[in-house]
């Protein structure tokens, strides 16, 4: 069973710049690479909302509406690693972030229901101050 720990949360001032890490361990078989992976958020009160997507091999990403042009997911599958990079971060970003590998090769849009995800990481938790 793949594990994902996430890391790399914390608190960062509105306008700057924040790092997330997702590690997968895979202690029977390679199957991170061979999965697209996602980035989802969670605001106190809110529900769980799509962030970010990319593909098995990087090929595609697909973004929200509210990060495009603003974050930038990534993978490196040679040390089982996703990663976003957050950019002019706004208190509206606040939340706990999480990984989720998916079923898939294809990237996950907004609309891929949460039954497309196997594993999901524990989250970390992000905080914007205005």
């Amino acid at each position: 069973q793949v594990q994902l720990v996430e890391s790399g949360g914390g608190l960062v001032q509105a306008g700057g710049s924040r790092s997330l890490s997702c590690a997968a361990s895979e202690p029977s078989e390679p199957t991170f690479s061979a999965r697209a992976m996602n980035w989802f958020r969670q605001a106190p009160g809110k529900e769980r909302e799509f962030v970010a997507s990319i593909a098995w091999d990087g090929g595609i990403t697909l973004y929200s509406d509210s990060v495009k042009g603003r974050f930038t997911i990534s993978r490196d599958n040679a040390k089982n690693t996703m990663y976003l990079q957050m950019n002019s971060l706004e208190p509206a970003d606040t939340a706990v972030y999480y990984c989720a590998a998916a079923r898939f090769p294809a990237a996950q849009g907004p609309d891929a229901p949460f039954s497309n995800f196997l594993y999901w990481g524990q989250g970390t938790q992000v905080t914007v101050s205005s």
